[in-house]
């Protein structure tokens, strides 16, 4: 299977990088260097390859390098399905992020058309743990990953929403704005929540159908009380919700309350529950459950964005994460902070080394 990859990536006055440049292969990519050196900020500028605001759900203002701050250009040639597409991104000093696509302006949903993104972050090590607002941003990555359109709804629903809650602190009680409002929630909520139990199945089935090393994760999304998910229905329940959505100030039925609830499958115990080496291998294999499911959708492997994925798994894990990334044959961008955590890689990928001097970040082939 011959996967999607970037054959090229430029960076320009991108977080720490004041100039960068990288020209790879389909191969993985393996990028080491201490902490602080700029690593993390290469996968940022390949997440941005993907609609929405990248792996760190920044600003576009907030990713220019400081203390210049003069705005930031990312660029690069993506090979998809047989196409050298030239990619461009940039935003002027204080202005919005824009996207330009075989050098027309273009919208982010078109991202989504070109190359699938997925990624892994040591910040999503607390996600059994923490609030269900970074699972549900978990559960919509997904979701998104093999339905563009999902965040078209996404922002729909969020906006109809905001624009209800706003009446219902005001203490506005004109039913026609709320029916109009309600509307909107209940079609764009319900093509959320189908797009959700949909992209799980194809995860689901993914894990049944692969031999992997790393545990199943029994998946179901959860709510805090009954929530209907059909437009039909949604709409009734917002209307006769009114009364305590007002009394609490805000929106109380919805998929916005959703949770995604998870289960160590071999020990049948949740997710929150297991240690956090357990928890760990969940998300890892989720991930790469993910990957398949679309590997098997497209015709072509994912990118994967694996940040400092290498350092908590002991050498066994490694060998097999890389065996079965390898197999997917996607081009996965793996950090850590020495290069003997990619030994057993051997010549199936490609190194970088990151220093950082001065406050810059500088790259050299490995």
């Amino acid at each position: 299977m011959s996967g999607l990859h970037l054959s090229r990536l430029a960076l320009s006055h991108f977080r720490s990088h004041r100039r960068a440049e990288v020209v790879a292969d389909a191969r993985p990519v393996a990028i080491f260097g201490p902490n602080g050196a700029g690593k993390t900020n290469l996968l940022e500028a390949v997440s941005l390859f993907s609609p929405g605001r990248g792996m760190r759900r920044a600003a576009a203002p907030e990713m220019a390098r400081r203390p210049e701050a003069l705005g930031w250009k990312v660029s690069g040639v993506l090979q998809s399905f047989g196409q050298a597409r030239e990619v461009e991104m940039r935003c002027e000093a204080g202005g919005a992020r824009e996207l330009r696509i075989d050098g027309k302006a273009a919208p982010q949903l078109a991202l989504g058309r070109l190359a699938r993104v997925l990624w892994l972050t040591p910040a999503m090590d607390r996600l059994w743990t923490e609030g269900a607002e970074g699972r549900r941003r978990f559960l919509d990555r997904i979701a998104l990953s093999f339905f563009p359109e999902h965040g078209e709804a996404a922002l729909a629903y969020e906006k109809a929403m905001r624009e209800r809650n706003r009446l219902l602190k005001d203490d506005v009680r004109d039913p026609a704005w709320f029916a109009a409002l309600e509307s909107q929630m209940a079609e764009s909520g319900a093509a959320i929540a189908a797009g959700r139990r949909a992209a799980l199945d194809r995860v689901a089935a993914a894990q049944r159908a692969a031999g992997t090393a790393f545990p199943t994760a029994a998946l179901e999304v959860a709510y805090p009380e009954e929530m209907p998910e059909a437009a039909d229905a949604l709409g009734p329940a917002l209307e006769a919700g009114r009364g305590r959505d007002r009394a609490a100030g805000r929106t109380l039925t919805g998929p916005h309350r959703a949770d995604l609830a998870a289960r160590y499958a071999a020990k049948d115990m949740p997710a929150e529950a297991c240690s956090t080496g357990e928890q760990k291998a969940l998300l890892i294999s989720l991930v790469l459950a993910n990957a398949r499911a679309l590997a098997g959708e497209m015709g072509a492997a994912p990118i994967l964005l694996l940040d400092e994925v290498a350092a908590h798994l002991d050498a066994d894990r490694r060998a097999a994460l890389y065996d079965e990334v390898c197999a997917l044959g996607s081009q996965a961008w793996m950090t850590g902070t020495g290069a003997e955590l990619f030994e057993a890689l051997g010549d199936r990928a490609q190194r970088l080394e990151v220093t950082e001097a001065g406050g810059e970040s500088r790259l050299h082939p490995a």
